[in-house]
């Protein structure tokens, strides 16, 4: 049976501000008082996982149980068709360890030039896990497709959203308002279900 989330304090397992933020807005319409785990001090756990489920769950248990709160972590990345997934679980790691997110642009723009590879379509996913310091973990996941285009466009977002645009639009994520982008994200999309889940009525 499905764990619902009562009133109080929850953690988002995180050190990214920009992400934080999103899962901030997201929550926004609940009584939750959100603190992140950059705010506590948490140690980041390594993310061993090959999954966004089994990294997100790591985050979000590790998170719990040192803070003795309910926490929510994401695990997501992008997928490129061309590339079979990548760098999808490594999204992040393609940044650096000082998280340069213009460097993992161009490593993408390169390695795709170099391979020859014209396909565009891509999609982003997020792994969505809240976990309770009893062990006890809900775990949700969403999607989102669209294509990529050069050169990045847009200040807003955080990571790849400057060179992403949705099936069916033509702005990319990081031309979005936050409004906008959180109506139809991968992270929105495991949002929706968490929130009929745990939140439902």
């Amino acid at each position: 049976m499905t764990r619902r989330l009562e009133e109080g304090k929850l953690v988002v397992a995180s050190h990214n501000p920009g992400k934080v933020r999103e899962i901030a807005h997201l929550l926004a319409p609940f009584r939750l008082e959100v603190v992140s785990a950059g705010d506590l001090d948490l140690a980041e756990p390594e993310e061993t996982g090959d999954t966004f489920r089994a990294n997100a769950e790591l985050k979000a248990l590790a998170a719990a149980q040192a803070s003795g709160l309910p926490a929510l972590a994401d695990d997501s990345g992008l997928c490129v068709n061309a590339l079979n997934g990548a760098p999808g679980v490594h999204s992040a790691r393609w940044a650096g360890p000082t998280r340069d997110f213009d460097f993992a642009l161009e490593k993408l723009r390169r390695g795709m030039i170099e391979a020859g590879l014209s396909d565009t379509s891509a999609y982003f996913v997020c792994g969505l896990a809240l976990a309770w310091p009893d062990g006890h973990i809900e775990y949700f996941e969403g999607r989102v497709d669209g294509e990529l285009t050069w050169p990045p466009r847009g200040e807003n977002g955080f990571g790849y959203d400057p060179i992403f645009i949705p099936d069916g639009h033509e702005l990319t994520f990081g031309e979005m308002e936050a409004q906008a982008k959180h109506r139809m994200s991968h992270r929105a999309d495991a949002f929706r279900q968490l929130v009929d889940a745990c939140f439902g009525k």
